[in-house]
């Protein structure tokens, strides 16, 4: 990697408002209407109006156009206005450009959202119903004559691969899936509220593609959710304590791909994940001994093993022991997996409110949270920090 001056990202945005949906299999409503929903419900908790807002960032998977939300939310002006790609892989990029968007004075006050009917409407986890004929489409060409067609069928190849290189069985991402329902069975939010399960359930749970079982597997989730970004300083006169944007990054590696990058020297890591946590370790001036929670994107089980081993909690191959002994409190708001998926989005939420210390599972003086956005794809990161 080049070396680059000092980042100038940090410090100068926080987030001061979060809000959402309820989170269900069927929502009964429009995705504009979910994102609206989501967005007024941010502003009430920053303490602003929609008149405030002249900045919107959403991903480019979002049906509800930035400017239609501005409409139907009733904002005014827009001075900046962004989508960002590759799915979940782009929810911390979200907060990063709104953050950049303060900090150089091209908006005050920018929300980032995520709305869709993701169970009710379109299934992302049905995979691959019909080939684009684009540069992406042609890419998995190379897949799908295998029968490689769905999300979790991409990452059964890593996780295989992961298991046979360091010995291990299918058993240990278990681990992920216990401390998430642990979490979930105690936050009234989470889809999975008071259902916890043992490494006994994960183990008896059915195949969905081999090495991934059922509750490897990440929910189909209706919802929105939403988050308000301004300066530090504005923030810090609105009516929650600021969680600032320590270090905001987006990563993608060589020979990457979405989710298929089969033709990599090494499929038991994840490099894009490793181009963003170099990032924020270097620009953040923290390590991993200064994170308090980690919120990591967990569509499915491996991945969060490999993303501590990317971040440098623990060397290749020993993140399940790491996860069994909870070394780092994980997900505390249920993940994907217990509370929703929302493309990471209420990761960020989360991350928010242990910051805040408001938290339904609230770690004792949590002060610097980690979190990630989707693996296997280029992806983003961020470090949330208390103020001061």
């Amino acid at each position: 990697m080049s070396v680059r001056s000092k980042d100038r990202l940090g410090g100068r945005a926080a987030i001061a408002g979060i809000g959402a949906t309820e989170f269900s299999k069927d929502s009964g409503r429009s995705e504009l209407k979910l994102a609206v929903e989501a967005v007024r419900s941010a502003l009430d908790d920053a303490g602003l109006r929609p008149a405030d807002v002249d900045g919107l960032v959403t991903f480019t998977m979002d049906t509800s156009p930035e400017i239609t939300v501005a409409q139907a939310a009733g904002m005014g002006e827009l001075s900046f206005f962004s989508r960002v790609h590759y799915g979940g892989g782009a929810a911390c990029a979200t907060l990063q450009q709104a953050a950049l968007a303060v900090a150089t004075g091209v908006a005050e006050v920018v929300v980032c959202y995520r709305a869709f009917n993701e169970r009710s409407g379109r299934r992302f986890g049905s995979g691959v119903q019909r080939r684009e004929p684009s540069a992406e489409g042609a890419a998995l060409g190379w897949s799908l004559p295998f029968g490689l067609l769905t999300p979790a069928s991409w990452v059964a190849m890593a996780a295989q691969r992961y298991l046979y290189a360091y010995g291990l069985t299918p058993e240990v991402f278990g681990h992920v899936s216990v401390t998430d329902r642990k979490y979930a069975a105690t936050n009234p939010a989470a889809y999975f509220y008071g259902k916890p399960i043992t490494l006994e359930d994960h183990a008896a749970s059915r195949w969905i593609v081999e090495p991934l079982r059922l509750l490897d597997c990440c929910q189909e989730t209706d919802g929105g959710q939403a988050v308000v970004v301004t300066s530090v300083e504005r923030a810090r006169d609105l009516p929650h304590p600021p969680a600032v944007i320590a270090a905001a990054a987006q990563g993608a590696g060589r020979a990457q791909e979405q989710m298929t990058s089969f033709y990599r020297d090494d499929l038991t890591g994840l490099p894009e994940m490793g181009v963003v946590a170099r990032q924020l370790w270097r620009t953040s001036g923290l390590t991993p001994d200064d994170v308090d929670v980690g919120i990591l994107y967990d569509h499915f089980t491996p991945f969060v093993l490999m993303q501590l081993e990317e971040f440098g909690f623990c060397g290749p191959g020993e993140a399940a022991e790491f996860v069994a002994k909870e070394r780092l409190p994980l997900n505390t708001h249920g993940g994907q997996l217990g509370e929703a998926y929302l493309h990471g989005m209420n990761g960020v939420a989360e991350a928010v409110r242990q910051v805040r210390g408001t938290a339904v599972n609230q770690i004792p003086g949590a002060a610097r949270t980690l979190v990630t956005a989707g693996t296997g794809v280029p992806t983003s990161g961020l470090i949330l920090t208390a103020d001061g």
